[in-house]
C-alpha cells in the first residue's frame, strides 16, 4: 500500500512540474508582476479551502417535463433568494423563445430538426454565457436561473444523433453537463404523479397529452443522468412543499443555513450493497472515475476535500469543505468549483493521514429517483476492498421509500450514518482501533465534539 501511495505520489510531482514549466513559458510578466499574482492565486486557494469565499455565483438548471412547476418555482426561488440579499438572474427558455416565432417542431423534417437543435443548443450557450458574465461582474453573491440547459436538447434525438452532433461540434457532456451548471433540479411532471392537476390551458406552447408527457419528462430526467448535484423533485407531497422542497435543495448544495424557514425534508441516505449485479440489469447510466483527497484541516472539526471525477479523459474539479454544527444546522457544506490549475495546487494541502480514495461511480434513475452507486477500486485500504455503497436523497420513509429502492440490487442494511462507511473514515490510513482521527459520532450529544460525515 505505501508503494502504491509512493508511485501516486510520483506522478502528482511530475504533474506539478509539467505546470511550472508551462508557467515559465507563458510567463512574459516582471519579476514582481509574477510574485504578485502568485501572492494573490496564494490568498484566494486559502480563501477556498478556508470555505471564504467573498462572492458566490450558483447556476441552477430547472427541467423536467411538461406541467411540473418550473414557472413558479423559478419565481419562488427568485423571492427567496432576493431576500437574502443576493443578485439573481433568470435565463428565458430558448425552446419557448424561437417556438414562439412561429416553428412548430412537428411540421419539420428530420433534417431541419436536427438543425434546429443544432442551432437551439448554440443559441441557448450563447445566452446563457451573457448571463454568465454579468454574474461574474457582480459584486453581490449572484443566482443564475436557467429554464432548461443544453443537455434537455438531447431528449429529442435520437442517441445516435446527438453523439454526432457532440462529435461535429466539438461538444463533450462533462464540460456542457457537468462543469457548465452547479447544480441541476428536474421538476416531475404532474403527468406523473399528479394526474389531477396535469393541465396545457396556461401555456401558449403545450399541447402534450398526459402519456406524452410522462415519455418526455422521463426523457428530460435521463439526459442530466450523470450530473454530480442533480436533484429530482417529485410529486410525492402537495405543490407548496414540493416548491420548498426545491429551494431547500439548492440552500443545502449552497451551504446556506435556513432555520426553520423551509421545513427539512429531503436526506441523504446510504446503502451497503453485496455484488455488483452485470450491466444488462441496469436502466440507462452515466459511469465515471472518481478520486477524492482530504486535504490538511483548519481545524479538528473541519473536514476539507478535492474531487476529481470524469469520463473520457474529460475532467470537473470540486473543492469541498465541511464544518460541524452552525446554529443548530449539521449540513454545513460549501463547494466550489475549480480549474485543473488550481486543483494541483491544492493538491499540494493533501493531509498524509489519508490514503486516496479510487471509485467508478454509476448514476442512475429509478422511479423517479436518482441514485449513485460507487464501486471503490484499488489501489486502497484493505478495508475498502469490494466495497460497494448505493447513495441517494429522499424525503420518502417507510415503505414508500422500501418501493422505490432499486429491485435489482441486493442491498444487505441501511448504513445511513454509520461511522463505519464515511468515506472520512474509510480513507484513513492508519488502523481504526490506534488513531485518534477516526470520527465515531455524526451527531455526538456534546455539540462541542460534534464529527460530521463526510458527503462522498
Amino acid at each position: 500500500m505505501e508503494s502504491t501511495t509512493e508511485v501516486k505520489d510520483s506522478e502528482f510531482e511530475a504533474i506539478k512540474s509539467k505546470e511550472k514549466r508551462e508557467e515559465n513559458k507563458t510567463d512574459t510578466t516582471s519579476p514582481n508582476n509574477s510574485k504578485l499574482e502568485n501572492t494573490h492565486q496564494a490568498s484566494q486557494l486559502s480563501k477556498i479551502n478556508n470555505g471564504d469565499q467573498q462572492k458566490r455565483v450558483y447556476k441552477i438548471v430547472l427541467t423536467g417535463g411538461p406541467c411540473g412547476g418550473k414557472t413558479t418555482g423559478q419565481s419562488r426561488m427568485c423571492t427567496f433568494f432576493e431576500n437574502l440579499g443576493w443578485k439573481v438572474f433568470r435565463v428565458p427558455e430558448t425552446a419557448t423563445v424561437l417556438l414562439s416565432g412561429g416553428i412548430k417542431f412537428s411540421d419539420l423534417t428530420e433534417k431541419e430538426a436536427y438543425k434546429f437543435q443544432e442551432n437551439l443548443i448554440r443559441t441557448m450557450i450563447q445566452i446563457e454565457n451573457t448571463y454568465f458574465e454579468l454574474g461574474k461582474s457582480s459584486k453581490r453573491n449572484c443566482l443564475i436561473i436557467c429554464d432548461r440547459g443544453v443537455m434537455d436538447a438531447s431528449a429529442y434525438i435520437s442517441r445516435k444523433k446527438w453523439e454526432k452532433m457532440l462529435a461535429s461540434n466539438n461538444w463533450n457532456p462533462i464540460e456542457m453537463r457537468d462543469n457548465r451548471y452547479n447544480q441541476i433540479l428536474h421538476l416531475v411532471s404532474a403527468a406523473n404523479g399528479a394526474e389531477e392537476f396535469y393541465s396545457t390551458e396556461e401555456h401558449a406552447c403545450r399541447s402534450e397529452c398526459v402519456d406524452v408527457a410522462r415519455e418526455l419528462d422521463y426523457k428530460s430526467a435521463a439526459a442530466w443522468v450523470g450530473h454530480p448535484y442533480f436533484d429530482v423533485i417529485d410529486n410525492s407531497t402537495n405543490f407548496e412543499t414540493k416548491m420548498n422542497r426545491m429551494i431547500e435543495s439548492v440552500c443545502q448544495k449552497l451551504g446556506i443555513d435556513i432555520g426553520d424557514r423551509l421545513q427539512s425534508t429531503s436526506r441523504k441516505l446510504k446503502y451497503l450493497v453485496a455484488t455488483l449485479p452485470s450491466e444488462s440489469n441496469f436502466p440507462p447510466f452515466q459511469d465515471f472515475d472518481v478520486e477524492h483527497h482530504y486535504l490538511q484541516s483548519s481545524g479538528p472539526k473541519v473536514q476539507a476535500r478535492l474531487r476529481k471525477r470524469g469520463q473520457n479523459n474529460h475532467w470537473s474539479y470540486i473543492h469541498t469543505i465541511r464544518r460541524p454544527d452552525v446554529h443548530g444546522q449539521s449540513r454545513i457544506e460549501v463547494k466550489t468549483q475549480l480549474t485543473q490549475r488550481d486543483y494541483i495546487n491544492l493538491l499540494a494541502q493533501r493531509d498524509d493521514a489519508h490514503f486516496t480514495i479510487y471509485k467508478k461511480r454509476r448514476c442512475f434513475l429509478v422511479n423517479n429517483q436518482y441514485f449513485q452507486l460507487d464501486i471503490y477500486k484499488e489501489p486502497s485500504h484493505p478495508r475498502c476492498k469490494g466495497l460497494i455503497l448505493l447513495e441517494t436523497y429522499s424525503s420518502l420513509t417507510g415503505e414508500a421509500l422500501k418501493n422505490c429502492l432499486p429491485k435489482f440490487l441486493d442491498i444487505v442494511k441501511e448504513v445511513t450514518g454509520d461511522p463505519l462507511y464515511s468515506m472520512f473514515n474509510l480513507s484513513l490510513k492508519e488502523d481504526w482501533s490506534i488513531t485518534k482521527k477516526f470520527c465515531h459520532s455524526l451527531q455526538c450529544k456534546d455539540k462541542g465534539n460534534r464529527c460530521a460525515d463526510a458527503k462522498n
